[in-house]
């Protein structure tokens, strides 16, 4: 947190340095998916040596998820080829609004553009042999999508999941679900919802990310029960 001295923030602890959330998942086919394009892209890429993307699947479009979409013009230029990006209407509408400079074919090109084509979701969907199945969530009083792919699930920035979505998140081997914070929070699961929630689900594995600095991560994860912890940046999983 800018101009913060608590201990999450002056910890030497590396799980407690936390970027904006993003993941990036590798299929047995191959193919490079990465969910979410927050301002932190290019720093995460370097970090993770991240040289493939096939294509984007957003969540939502808030500002934290998808303003490193322009960092997408090293990969266009890697890969030859323009990027699927993948929304539900209003995120997509987002998108376009928020980086209307891509789309506008009066746009000088001598600065290199993003080259992108979005998607929009009405149910699940394939990238190259995987099937991902949107889950929708709340995000306050906002629909947004979480993911499923397999037996994975991600769902960040959530406050709620509707009884139509749970049906989606059976037999999970790993769950990644929203925990902001200790206090209550009208757009976020805090720590306590998030543990209820997982607890309902009953994953095998329950990993809690998109935490703020109210949460210490070794502290935090010694009183949580078991077979749920904090996620941190840099975490490999095998599903």
């Amino acid at each position: 947190m800018i101009g913060c001295d608590c201990a999450t923030c002056k910890s030497t602890d590396p799980r407690d340095k936390r970027l904006r959330p993003s993941i990036f998942i590798e299929p047995d086919d191959g193919i490079k998916l990465l969910v979410d394009a927050g301002p932190d892209l290019r720093a995460q890429a370097l970090a993770h040596d991240l040289r493939r993307i096939d294509a984007i699947v957003f969540t939502h479009g808030h500002a934290d998820h998808i303003l490193g979409l322009d960092e997408i013009r090293r990969y266009n230029h890697m890969l030859h080829s323009a990027m699927a990006c993948y929304g539900d209407a209003a995120t997509i509408a987002d998108i376009r609004r928020m980086f209307a400079y891509i789309f506008d074919p009066a746009t000088p090109k001598g600065g290199g553009l993003p080259m992108i084509k979005t998607f929009t979701l009405a149910g699940p969907f394939c990238v190259g042999q995987s099937e991902i199945v949107p889950v929708p969530v709340m995000h306050g009083t906002r629909q947004i999508l979480g993911l499923r792919i397999g037996r994975f699930a991600y769902l960040t920035d959530c406050s709620g999941i509707p009884d139509s979505s749970m049906g989606l998140l059976e037999d999970l081997d790993v769950l990644v679900l929203d925990a902001l914070r200790e206090r209550p929070h009208p757009t976020h699961f805090n720590l306590s919802e998030a543990v209820d929630t997982a607890a309902r689900i009953a994953p095998r594995q329950a990993y809690f990310t998109h935490m703020c600095h109210d949460l210490q991560h070794e502290a935090t994860c010694a009183r949580l029960p078991a077979g749920m912890q904090l996620a941190y940046d840099g975490l490999v999983l095998e599903c």
